[in-house]
Parts: C-alpha cells; sequence; structure tokens
C-alpha cells in the first residue's frame, strides 16, 4: 500500500475517476492514455517513510532529486551574512514531500509570491514564488527554502515559528516539480557535490564539524 500526502488525495480522485468514465465508454485508446498518467498521479504524491541515519552531527537531504550546485551565498534574511547552499532539483518523478534535515525550533517563516521560472536554474532562487523555513538547532542557524518551477502552483509548509521539529519528519511539499535549497553555517561540512542524487530523510548532505 502506497502511503500518499493529504494534497493528492484529490488529484489521485479525479485522474482515476477519468480513467473508470473512459473505460465505462469503452474509449479504450483514451484509457490506454490517461492510465499511466493517473498511475503517475498517485507516483507523485508518495510520501514513503524512510528510517535513515538520525543524529545531532548529522544534516539530512530535505529533499529527493539532483544537486545541481553547492555554493557561498550571501543569505540576509535568517542568517545575516555568508551561508552555504545546497541546492537540490526535483523532477516530475521525485518524491515531492520535504522533512526536516536536522532537530530543531522553527525561528523563521517567509513566503515570497513570485514567478515560475525553470526550478534548476540560479535565477529561481531570486525570482521564484517560494517559502523559507528557519530552524534553530544545537548547532547553529538552518535554512529551507522551497522553491516552485516550471508547473508547481502550490508550496505547502506545515509548521508555524516556535514549533519543535524533528529531523526527517515533513516540512511541507510542493506540487508538480521544483527546488529545495538548504542553507548552512560556513562551518558545517558539506559531503554532496553537484551531480549528485538524494534521498529524503535518507542521504547525508552535511556534518556538522
Amino acid at each position: 500500500m502506497i502511503r500518499v500526502a493529504p494534497e493528492g488525495r484529490w488529484f489521485i480522485a479525479v485522474a482515476w475517476a477519468v480513467v473508470a468514465l473512459l473505460a465505462l465508454r469503452g474509449w479504450w485508446l483514451a484509457v490506454a492514455v490517461a492510465l499511466p498518467i493517473a498511475v503517475w498521479v498517485v507516483a507523485f504524491f508518495r510520501d514513503p517513510e524512510r528510517a535513515g541515519p538520525r543524529g545531532e552531527d548529522l544534516v539530512l537531504a530535505p529533499a529527493d532529486g539532483r544537486v545541481v550546485g553547492v555554493s557561498e551565498v550571501d543569505e540576509p534574511a535568517f542568517f545575516g551574512g555568508t551561508a552555504t547552499r545546497v541546492s537540490i532539483f526535483m523532477n516530475v518523478f521525485d518524491c515531492h514531500v520535504n522533512r526536516y534535515p536536522t532537530d530543531g525550533t522553527v525561528a523563521y517563516r517567509y513566503y515570497n509570491a513570485g514567478r515560475f521560472l525553470h526550478a534548476a536554474g540560479e535565477k529561481a532562487s531570486l525570482d521564484n514564488e517560494q517559502s523559507s523555513v528557519g530552524l534553530d538547532t544545537p548547532r547553529g542557524k538552518v535554512l529551507v527554502r522551497q522553491i516552485a518551477g516550471l508547473i508547481a502552483r502550490r508550496i505547502v509548509t506545515d509548521h508555524e515559528v516556535g514549533t519543535a521539529v524533528q529531523q526527517g519528519a515533513r516540512l511541507g511539499m510542493i506540487r508538480f516539480g521544483s527546488r529545495v535549497d538548504l542553507f548552512l553555517p560556513r562551518g558545517a561540512h558539506v559531503l554532496v557535490r553537484e551531480g549528485d542524487k538524494t534521498r529524503v530523510g535518507l542521504t547525508l548532505v552535511a556534518r556538522w564539524s
């Protein structure tokens, strides 16, 4: 049994209702087209429980996808200075539920409406719709930024400021193609590089020095 995110139930119901209607009418060519789409919708909204490494000295991947950049950037909103940014691009076949990379307390939330450029591009980090969640952790500040992509039109972020959260717990999700940026203090030792694949809640992205 595939566990799916609550945000996907309506989409799944509509997709399979269309398949059923086409089958009832005997439009088998249309069924052949609609059925793979309905299966994909279920797969897109999957929300698997993953038991990976856990620990105060570890920083886990907040998203499934591919690392498209590791760089030093200025992050004035939460860090108030320079941070290391790890950018993970999620294509439409990746799991789109995001999870917290560390334990901590939500200390910052900010939503910015914006454009819907290709999420893997550098301009997406500035111009696209995005939601930022900053954590105070035992080892320092951590910021997770959910960035909408070409197709994404809805970012879900679960928790308000003041909420204590656990490593690997659900942070939220982005519907239909997007990117997640993880910001870490410069002292954190990043273990991934551009081109690496990540699995949310499993891949070790960094280790605190």
